[in-house]
């Protein structure tokens, strides 16, 4: 992918896609609210789509290389792509809802990690330190030159974490996002020692650390999409879209732009124009 063309999104693009990351946004929270035990995964989809439906925006998920949902929801040992279906939620399930959202053709794709019921101690730090991870990497970019600051930015912070260590992902990894979901260039969520490309007013990156109790190796199964960890460890993921213009960055999918969580980094996004 580091070969392809980076796209540079016009102010007006990038308004787009800051409407896609409000209804994403609307949409996961009412997901995420939803989400209990008792449930099925594929009524959890449909709580999303109907929100997509409401707005009059799409999903960039459903029909994505034959995909046949709107969100991926992917429990337990489960990384990432898992596919909503029968499956009952049950306490102390480690959720991730995976979702994107398409408006007058522009982009946005966020995550988050619920853990139903009665968490296990151990299974919220992972999804503390993942959620944190990837604020760090977004701080980073505010005043990165090149992306590959933001890998280093998460690397550092979870490796720094006191307790057991975690293991980040390194075959799944963010990347570039604007008139199609996934673009040019890879966002990597760990040092690499390469700078990548350099940081430009107009780009968009969906920024998505994963992180799991144990060994990073994972498998496929074998509907093809479902990520799952080799050795049965829990996981991790979450991710927001964010926008870089000519006076700063600002996250799409966070309502407020990420000004609260940003905060503690010094780091104050800027409105788009």
């Amino acid at each position: 992918m580091g070969l392809e063309r980076i796209e540079y999104k016009k102010p007006a693009e990038l308004q787009r896609m800051r409407a896609a990351g409000l209804v994403l946004a609307e949409a996961l929270d009412t997901t995420v609210a939803a989400a209990a035990p008792g449930m099925s995964t594929k009524e959890l989809d449909e709580v999303f789509a109907a929100v997509l439906a409401k707005h009059g925006a799409t999903s960039n998920f459903l029909g994505y290389y034959d995909f046949p949902a709107t969100i991926c929801t992917s429990v337990n040992e489960e990384v990432v792509h898992g596919i909503p279906g029968a499956r009952i939620l049950q306490d102390g399930d480690v959720l991730k809802i995976d979702g994107g959202a398409v408006v007058e053709g522009w982009h946005a794709d966020s995550a988050r990690t619920v853990i139903l019921g009665t968490a296990d101690p151990e299974d919220q730090r992972l999804s503390d330190i993942t959620e944190e991870a990837m604020w760090a990497g977004i701080a980073a970019l505010a005043s990165a030159r090149h992306i590959g600051e933001v890998g280093d930015a998460i690397d550092d912070f979870v490796t720094e974490q006191p307790g057991a260590p975690l293991g980040i992902l390194e075959d799944y990894v963010g990347h570039g996002i604007g008139s199609a979901m996934h673009m040019a260039p890879d966002v990597l969520n760990y040092r690499s020692g390469h700078k990548g490309a350099r940081i430009k007013p107009g780009m968009a990156f969906a920024i998505e650390p994963m992180l799991v109790r144990g060994n990073i190796e994972t498998v496929t199964l074998e509907d093809d999409w479902t990520v799952v960890t080799t050795d049965g460890s829990r996981a991790s993921q979450w991710e927001h879209t964010v926008l870089v213009h000519q006076r700063g960055i600002w996250v799409s999918t966070a309502v407020d732009g990420g000004a609260e969580r940003l905060a503690r980094y010094g780091v104050t996004p800027s409105p788009l124009a």
